[in-house]
């Protein structure tokens, strides 16, 4: 049993309160998004779909079967060494998922704004399907050896409970470089990309404004509407919100994860160690980063507003015209 700390309490609410509300508004927005009335492209809502979906699968493998289980029904068919290993391998592959595709978004948005060229080969429908499936494809085949990793705790009446990483997990070559690729892929490369292409983002924009309000002074029509860069705004407020959020809901675990590595902490005192309190605060804040984008898209995106509002009106109407 857990001891009955601040933060475990904190836990025991917070998680199964972010499996409902991560399960809901992401099959919402699955829901809105898809119906195509939300007047984004093909191509922003086929990568705007992924990434619920693949918040989706992080909500039902970490939060539910991962965590949420384990703290509220202990020993389970979960905790056996079998079902355990398999989740873990499920769990990284859902997180590689969210992440990879945070990150075609991010690129997406990137050429779209800054890659005129490019713009018109690049962002279409079937290129986004190919570059979704190659990511998906690509991920699950790169976790798979995880299930290899770990061994069992102790064994019951002939049944392997428990997992943890092998001894030659840290001792092998193999292991080592599979560790540390897992690493790069997962979160330091994606932070570095989305970091690097706001940036340059960023700076095109800067740069694209000069130039378009010098054309607009030298213009005769005084009621002169920039259509362009109108519509440019609004792909940079939903590039820089979705991109933030994932920067600023990861770093305290990306942080910490640096801390760990550079000191080598592998043990703590006790459930109110100060490492502990941080390393599982970033958790927390990285799995609220599965529910974040729907409020985005309310805030940022007019149309979706409109359609989430007419979906939250839908049960009503239909309830007033059977009393009817």
């Amino acid at each position: 049993m857990r001891e009955p700390t601040i933060l475990h309490q904190i836990e025991d609410i917070y998680y199964p309160v972010l499996a409902f509300l991560g399960i809901f508004v992401n099959l919402v927005s699955i829901l809105i998004l898809t119906r195509g009335k939300c007047g984004l492209s093909r191509c922003i809502t086929l990568y705007l779909v992924a990434m619920a979906v693949a918040d989706v699968l992080v909500i039902w493998t970490d939060v539910i079967l991962f965590t949420v289980i384990p703290f509220h029904f202990p020993g389970t068919y979960l905790e056996t060494t079998p079902a355990y290993s398999v989740l873990l391998v499920l769990v990284s592959t859902a997180t590689d998922f969210s992440v990879w595709f945070t990150v075609t978004f991010t690129i997406d948005r990137f050429v779209t704004i800054c890659c005129k060229k490019l713009k018109i080969k690049y962002c279409t429908e079937k290129t986004a399907v190919i570059i979704i499936i190659t990511v998906s494809v690509l991920f699950s085949l790169k976790n798979i050896p995880w299930y290899f990793a770990y061994e069992h705790e102790y064994v019951i009446d002939n049944v392997s409970w428990g997992a943890s990483l092998s001894l030659i997990f840290y001792t092998t070559d193999a292991w080592v470089a599979f560790d540390f690729l897992s690493i790069i892929l997962t979160p330091f490369l994606p932070f570095i990309l989305i970091l690097l292409l706001n940036a340059l983002t960023v700076r095109h924009i800067l740069v694209a404004s000069r130039v378009r309000r010098k054309l607009l002074d030298h213009s005769k029509s005084e009621n002169h509407t920039d259509q362009e860069m109108e519509s440019r705004r609004k792909s940079i407020i939903l590039l820089f919100t979705i991109s933030g959020s994932f920067i600023l809901l990861w770093l305290t675990n990306v942080v910490y994860f640096l801390y760990w590595r550079i000191v080598n902490i592998y043990d703590y005192t006790d459930p109110n160690d100060p490492a502990y309190v941080t390393e599982q605060s970033g958790y927390m804040l990285q799995l609220l980063s599965t529910c974040t984008n729907t409020c985005i898209y309310a805030v940022t995106q007019t149309k979706f507003r409109q359609q989430l509002k007419s979906a939250v009106k839908y049960p009503f109407t239909v309830i007033g015209k059977l009393l009817k």
